[in-house]
């Protein structure tokens, strides 16, 4: 099997990471960008719009690039390699997926149009209070009455909440869980946003009886939807999760190069080389699963592979990059000493950001538990003689 890259995607990569290598030359200059709301760059953004990366995986009528698993998979990772803070996964894998899967030809138009372009942000509300990392929401309602419909109840994490152009909720409805689309100026919408720990931004969402317009057929079932956007989403934060990692790693080998003790380098005590060397097969592990787990999406693209499927390769996914960026970004901070414990060190900001990224659509435990859970579904085979 090739996994090379072609001349179009090479190209493609290179013009994003010449792009946000020079948005985020430093750590500093993240920094700076992530002290102030909305905690990313308006002017990095309408830049990736213009090279056409915000509409890479919508349908060409519906003003997007028609790109597949493989192009976005290219942005995470240059977008991880700087850890920059645009909410590419956030508002184009995440809540523009869930409206491309689920909405009506012209909400399509209308809203992945306007993403493409640069001039909307959507959020998806969807974790509440206490509800873990369960996919069914119950803590929202959805009521129908007079021919429209309102929703009640909080939503809490929600990823770049406060700064949403237009809010992509999920709701009890009769029979499963229901979309719907809430205007950031409706009627009894509270957005309280704050800062995270890797310096993005979150809030708390609440709906008051609030006006909302069913995304796709109004009050039906989007499990299904749901579960197979979020399982993208996860594939698409497992290649941000590489870009980080083989960041913190190379980082990381330079300074064992140069660093002396004793005179001599830090690379010439064996110890310190060995953990280096334990650090990249735990990136490359990582790199083997996610990058099989884009090959299963690609593959469901085609019709061949199940959505079930989809869903199992990311938890997997998930799995690895979770065990892999707690790893090498623990490694890292402990290999460059107390400077990799100072705010001014980057090493410090990659491994928050793979520690948001590991609990953000269902941590490593998490997935695990869901992965052992099918382990009766499996048949018995014979052992190898």
């Amino acid at each position: 099997m090739d996994f090379q890259l072609d001349s179009e995607q090479e190209a493609l990569r290179d013009a994003v990471r010449g792009l946000l290598s020079k948005a985020y030359d430093t750590s500093e200059t993240r920094r700076e960008v992530t002290k102030q709301d909305p905690g990313w760059g308006d002017k990095t953004w309408q830049q990736l719009a213009e090279m056409g990366v915000l509409g890479l995986p919508f349908a060409e009528e519906d003003g997007g690039m028609g790109a597949g698993p493989a192009e976005v998979s290219i942005v995470a990772e240059e977008i991880g390699r700087v850890i920059a803070p645009e909410p590419f996964v956030e508002a184009v894998v995440l809540a523009g997926g869930l409206v491309a899967a689920a909405g009506t030809p012209e909400q399509r138009a209308e809203i992945l149009g306007a993403l493409a372009e640069g001039g909307l942000v959507p959020a998806f509300a969807h974790t509440e209070p206490a509800s873990r990392y369960e996919l069914a929401a119950t803590g929202v309602t959805a009521s129908s009455a007079d021919g429209g419909w309102t929703l009640t109840g909080v939503k809490e994490p929600v990823l770049g909440g406060a700064r949403a152009d237009l809010l992509i909720v999920s709701a009890a409805v009769d029979g499963g869980t229901g979309l719907f689309l809430v205007k950031p100026d409706a009627d009894g919408l509270t957005r309280t946003g704050y800062a995270t720990f890797d310096g993005g931004r979150a809030a708390h969402v609440g709906f008051d009886n609030t006006p909302a317009t069913p995304l796709g057929e109004p009050g039906a079932d989007q499990s299904d939807v749901i579960a197979a956007t979020v399982a993208r989403a996860q594939i698409a934060y497992g290649h941000e999760s590489l870009g980080a990692m083989e960041t913190a790693l190379r980082t990381t080998t330079e300074y064992l190069k140069t660093r002396k003790q004793f005179g001599v380098p830090l690379m010439t005590f064996q110890a310190l080389t060995f953990r280096a060397a334990d650090m990249y097969v735990s990136l490359e592990l990582a790199r083997s699963t996610v990058t099989w787990a884009t090959l299963v999406l690609l593959d469901a693209s085609s019709g061949s592979t199940s959505a079930d499927e989809v869903i199992e390769a990311a938890s997997r996914a998930k799995l690895q990059v979770s065990k892999a960026g707690r790893h090498i970004g623990q490694e890292a901070i402990q290999l460059h000493g107390g400077i990799g414990m100072t705010a001014e060190y980057s090493v410090g900001h990659y491994m928050s950001r793979l520690t948001a990224i590991d609990h953000a659509l269902g941590d490593g435990r998490h997935h695990l538990n869901r992965l052992v859970a099918t382990l009766d579904d499996h048949t018995v085979v014979d052992p190898l003689p």
